[in-house]
């Protein structure tokens, strides 16, 4: 599956796959600065992990993402590593790891 930020790079967006895409706003995002989304996606329980790539659209190597899951949803962290500001609309791909702790 796929989806699009619709607003800002801070919209949530809902997606209930394993795997899929997002295709995140075009908006600005500062120099050295971390914006957090809500994936809404059923299929996430608290124990799983949520693996991010960058795909496509932007400058690949100028972003570090990682994800806090959560019982149905992912917050997603992505930080502009550059010293300027950048206004990329950026493809994240993500797979879903389930995962169980005993």
């Amino acid at each position: 599956g796929s989806v699009t930020q619709a607003t800002n790079k801070a919209t949530a967006v809902t997606l209930s796959t394993a795997s899929g895409r997002i295709t995140m706003s075009g908006a600005a995002l500062a120099a050295a600065t971390i914006v957090s989304f809500v994936l809404a996606n059923t299929a996430i329980a608290a124990t799983d992990t949520l693996v991010i790539n960058h795909v496509s659209g932007g400058t690949p190597g100028s972003y570090t993402f990682n994800a806090q899951c959560a019982a149905g949803s992912a917050t997603i962290n992505v930080r502009n590593n550059t010293a300027g500001s950048l206004s990329e609309a950026i493809v994240l791909q993500f797979n879903l790891i389930k995962g169980v702790i005993t």
